[in-house]
């Protein structure tokens, strides 16, 4: 009973103080405001791509409930940006309470339409302000924005709003095992990019029979999620960058990444889809490309035995995809001075047996994101299907010479051999990460470290020093176990300079970089 009372008491207690509070009472504001930050950079976007959402905090300090008489966008209706006021959208209020020691949230996105102005160098930095009253009591924080003009590709869509789709027989045998996608082949007006601006596809950008889609030293190729390049039957890319004196823009490498330019997104894995090397597209070559954020960075599939490999990919870099950087399946790729990171499951991957050649290449996994099932390397000569069925494919080659296979993981490379078809590979010059303390491999003969058919002048488990893998710097220094142990041998002849065209053929490291002495 005691206690019932109690709690009756203090009841009516709070709904009498609270009946009579007087703090309420709003007073307009006095042009005391604070804000969190003058000036709201919305970093980057494309012309009528939506920005992301950015936020100003708005503080009132004084001991007094106030009302902020107005707070609008300076160009009002007419402005490019939108606000959210405490939950509210618009571009111009009125009467904003805030109370004493209390703070509010504005957040701000734009969408601009750079066509609407006269540019330079396509693109436009756009700015207008946030006022907060009027008179003495003035008030305001200025936005800013750069909006970049872009060649946009895209599906059609019907009249139905069906967005236009690409479908394919997945290895051309023929069985229904189609895969559609959406996106649309590339007109022949369309086969050439170049640097004048950015590109930005949506859906698949596919590159028709016998066509070739050759990409400009300095070109930018941003992709929407779910997008990417579909190179299909007798189709070619050519990737033509060059090397960029000036690492700090590389302006004349090809950058592929996703369609997000804010800092935020920068190295965000899996934010678009893929370079699709379809099967029966033949004589891609990549140079000078860095591929980066990508779900696979480049999917090569089938024609494993061509003359000519169906990818040969030089100095380049391939970074942050969420399953595979290189994934390749019953294919042949050769590659020269490449460096892999961050995959959510392989660096590199040769799947379902082919043909590998890789010189003077960094296969590194430092991947934090998530637990990751493979190593950096993996390879394999079959196939599981849908029915447990396993079925295989020779590996008729998989060199790796004066390479450095490495991660954050161990055993950091993996061969799973099937038998019923051929299992070649040999690993000549290499630093590599491979730990067995329980002898898991032991009886495995194609671990036999010993036998020079299989292995030739590998180091394990020696420490690379690279510069910074977290952000993707695999350059290493002067304390680096890959530096100098090959001597003077063809494989750094045929590969005289490394990715940031130093000369090797002195004194070749192992990698795709020749050591430097880091900076403090």
């Amino acid at each position: 009973m005691k206690r019932s009372f109690y709690f009756i008491l203090t009841i009516s207690t709070l709904i009498l103080w609270s009946s009579c509070r007087k703090d309420f009472d709003f007073e307009p504001s006095q042009g005391a405001l604070t804000f969190s930050k003058d000036t709201v950079y919305l970093d980057t976007v494309f012309t009528n791509i939506g920005s992301s959402t950015y936020n100003l905090k708005v503080y009132n300090r004084s001991n007094k409930d106030i009302l902020i008489p107005t707070l609008r966008l300076s160009q009002g209706q007419a402005s490019h940006y939108r606000l959210n006021v405490d939950g509210m959208s618009g571009k111009e209020f009125q009467d904003v309470e805030l109370l004493a020691k209390d703070s509010m949230y504005i957040f701000i996105e734009t969408t601009f339409d750079i066509q609407s102005v006269v540019t330079a160098n396509n693109q436009f930095l756009y700015t207008d302000i946030i006022e907060f009253d009027s008179g003495s009591n003035y008030q305001k924080v200025d936005l800013v924005t750069l909006v970049k003009d872009a060649v946009f590709i895209y599906p059609n869509r019907d009249a139905q709003g069906v967005v236009e789709t690409l479908t394919f027989d997945v290895d051309g045998d023929g069985i229904d095992d189609e895969t559609n996608v959406q996106g649309r082949f590339l007109t022949d007006a369309e086969l050439t990019f170049t640097k004048e601006k950015p590109y930005v596809i949506y859906g698949y950008a596919a590159v028709g029979e016998n066509k070739t889609l050759t990409i400009d030293a300095g070109a930018r190729v941003h992709f929407h999620a779910n997008s990417g390049l579909l190179i299909t039957n007798n189709a070619s890319l050519k990737v033509n960058g060059q090397y960029s004196p000036d690492q700090s823009t590389m302006a004349n490498e090809v950058v592929f990444e996703s369609d997000r330019l804010e800092p935020f997104f920068d190295n965000i894995p899996g934010q678009w889809g893929t370079i699709w090397l379809f099967q029966g597209s033949k004589e891609n070559n990549i140079n000078f490309a860095t591929i980066k954020n990508a779900t696979i960075g480049i999917l090569s599939e089938n024609n494993p035995t061509t003359a000519i490999p169906k990818l040969t990919i030089k100095n380049s870099k391939i970074y942050n995809s969420s399953n595979f950087g290189i994934l390749g399946r019953a294919t042949s790729i050769t590659a020269e001075n490449v460096v892999l990171n961050n995959a959510g499951q392989s660096a590199f991957a040769g799947t379902y047996g082919g043909t590998y050649n890789f010189s003077h290449c960094t296969i590194a996994n430092y991947w934090t994101n998530s637990f990751r099932q493979f190593p950096a390397l993996y390879l394999n000569n079959y196939l599981i299907l849908e029915d447990d069925t396993i079925v295989t494919n020779a590996l008729s080659a998989a060199n790796f010479n004066n390479c450095i296979i490495y991660g954050n993981d161990n055993p950091e490379f993996l061969v799973e051999e099937e038998e019923g078809s051929g299992f070649n590979f040999k690993f000549t010059n290499n630093l590599i990460k491979f730990n067995d303390p329980n002898n898991k491999f032991a009886s495995d003969p194609n671990y036999g470290f010993d036998n020079v058919a299989l292995y030739g002048n590998v180091v394990f488990n020696q420490d690379p020093d690279f510069m910074d893998t977290a952000k993707n710097k695999l350059n290493i220094g002067q304390e680096s176990a890959a530096i100098n142990v090959i001597g003077n041998n063809p494989f750094s002849n045929a590969v005289p300079f490394d990715i940031l065209n130093v000369s090797r053929t002195a004194a070749p490291d192992l990698g795709a970089y020749q050591h430097v002495v880091f900076e403090e």
